[in-house]
């Protein structure tokens, strides 16, 4: 496996790939961000209005980091990358794209994302693609705090009134075909896995999720549509693995996109379309 120290020594079947997959990171944490920065303001305490800007602004910082490795290997520029695109170009999971609902929601959608991300992360800190294994260095630092953050409110909502535990509940069980649509495949993959960009496949990432999640949420006596496969499952011969009792909702990583996301995009691309010299 040999290593690519920058976007020159992407071999040519290898750079359009490559760019789908830096969208849907990046993309991932923009809409993200963007979603969770209306919390300032409005947020249950004063803390949290500190704490939602500062997770959204690293969010969107993020994001940048990966659309400039996008521009970088298409020769586009990351404001157009992050503003210009048509919203069917897009490619986030339809997990970040719904509004942030109430608190209990975003806590919710906060916890699937940030441990997926985390699992993601890991996979990727020592990518062929030298660029990207030097930015998941950087925003695995900053990753830490968000983790105790969601770590924190989770515990606070599971065990806080039984109004807050039955919200997040509801949040868990809503947002769960979504969350799943993390580890949506995305096109080409195994193009990047050979070539070293990708060390792990989505179904493997996806079972490392669901083994992770599943152990915090009982200790919260929250129960998701998930069942382990029986030990005399092939699949097992590894260790204990999981699978959905409901199937996963795909599509965002092909440019489908829900109505929640048709709004944001009006809204926030709404600047440069009237003047596409801005810079962000």
């Amino acid at each position: 496996m040999s290593k690519m120290t920058d976007a020159s020594g992407v071999p040519v079947q290898l750079r359009q790939p490559l760019s789908n997959f830096l969208l849907s990171l990046a993309d991932d944490e923009f809409i993200l961000g963007y979603w969770d920065s209306e919390w300032t303001g409005v947020a249950p305490m004063l803390e949290e209005d500190v704490a939602c800007s500062s997770i959204a602004q690293d969010e969107i910082g993020h994001a940048r980091l990966f659309y400039q490795e996008v521009a970088a290997l298409t020769g586009v520029s990351p404001d157009h990358i992050a503003y210009g695109r048509k919203l069917e170009d897009y490619r986030q999971a339809q997990l970040v794209e719904h509004r942030r609902g109430n608190w209990a929601f975003t806590i919710a959608r906060r916890f699937y994302y940030e441990m997926a991300d985390q699992i993601r992360l890991a996979s990727l800190q020592d990518s062929a693609y030298v660029p990207l294994a030097q930015a998941i260095a950087k925003i695995q630092r900053e990753e830490v705090y968000h983790q105790m953050h969601i770590g924190t409110w989770l515990q606070r909502l599971a065990r806080g009134t039984a109004e807050a535990r039955q919200l997040l509940e509801q949040a868990l069980q809503q947002l769960w075909p979504d969350a799943l649509g993390l580890f949506e495949p995305f096109a080409a993959e195994a193009l990047l896995l050979e070539a070293g960009i990708l060390s792990r496949p989505s179904s493997a990432l996806e079972q490392q999720w669901l083994t992770s999640i599943a152990p915090i949420l009982g200790q919260f006596n929250l129960s998701l549509p998930l069942e382990p496969v029986p030990h005399n499952s092939q699949d097992n011969a590894a260790g204990e693995v999981f699978r959905s009792l409901v199937p996963a909702r795909y599509g965002g990583r092909q440019g489908q996109h829900i109505a929640d996301f048709a709004d944001l995009w009006e809204q926030m691309t709404m600047v440069y379309r009237l003047d596409p010299q801005a810079s962000w």
